[in-house]
């Protein structure tokens, strides 16, 4: 019998998973509204498979950062990303974090049924068209205008494109605020942007909410 960890701050999303999982013949679907509690669950439970939003507790990418470390402590356990970000750049940072899968949360529910049952026979799963995205950036090294940002840069766009101030980003990157400063510095510089405002709607516009 499969068990399942979904990992999301909306509690519709969760309602929704567990939902379609327990209809599919999933025996228990354990829920956490963020990353501690999804973490602490995961270690305690020892579920079959986790499925984890990117964007948790309040915007960014933080579930990247969860992504690697479930994967630090388990080399082999099923790891679904259930995301809005359809960005390939994104989708390729998930899987090289080590993601065994990425669904997004537009697809059907037959769609995330498919997604879930082949990384529980730890099997890669990628739409086609999402495959196809992130196969031509890895033969070409072209991500666009943010294939060539940091982690933390990546994070710190992420949190611009959910409206974040420089005092929030660095609240919740648990950095200074003169560290958010120089990254916005270095991200305008990357990306041709010639303000603030014109970095936030380069972020709105690559990784904001569809």
């Amino acid at each position: 019998m499969t068990t399942a960890l979904v990992i999301d701050d909306h509690p519709i999303v969760l309602q929704g998973c567990r939902r379609i999982l327990l209809d599919a013949g999933v025996s228990e679907v354990m829920e956490a509204d963020g990353i501690v509690a999804g973490y602490r669950i995961y270690r305690r439970s020892k579920p079959d498979v986790v499925v984890v939003d990117l964007a948790l507790e309040g915007g960014g990418l933080d579930g990247l950062e969860l992504v690697r470390r479930i994967r630090r402590h388990d080399a082999v356990k099923p790891i679904l990303v259930f995301s809005m970000h359809s960005n390939p750049v994104i989708v390729s940072r998930a899987l090289r974090a080590g993601a065994t899968g990425y669904v997004l949360k537009d697809a059907g529910a037959r769609d995330f049924l498919d997604a879930f049952r082949a990384v529980s026979r730890k099997q890669r799963y990628l739409d086609h068209n999402t495959a196809m995205q992130v196969a031509l950036i890895g033969s070409t090294g072209d991500g666009g205008p943010i294939g060539d940002t940091t982690p933390r840069e990546l994070q710190t766009l992420a949190l611009l494109a959910e409206g974040k101030s420089y005092s929030e980003i660095a609240e919740r990157l648990g950095v200074s605020y003169k560290t958010v400063v120089n990254t916005c510095s270095q991200l305008k510089s990357k990306l041709g942007a010639r303000n603030l405002p014109d970095l936030t709607r380069l972020a709105v516009q690559h990784l904001g909410r569809k």
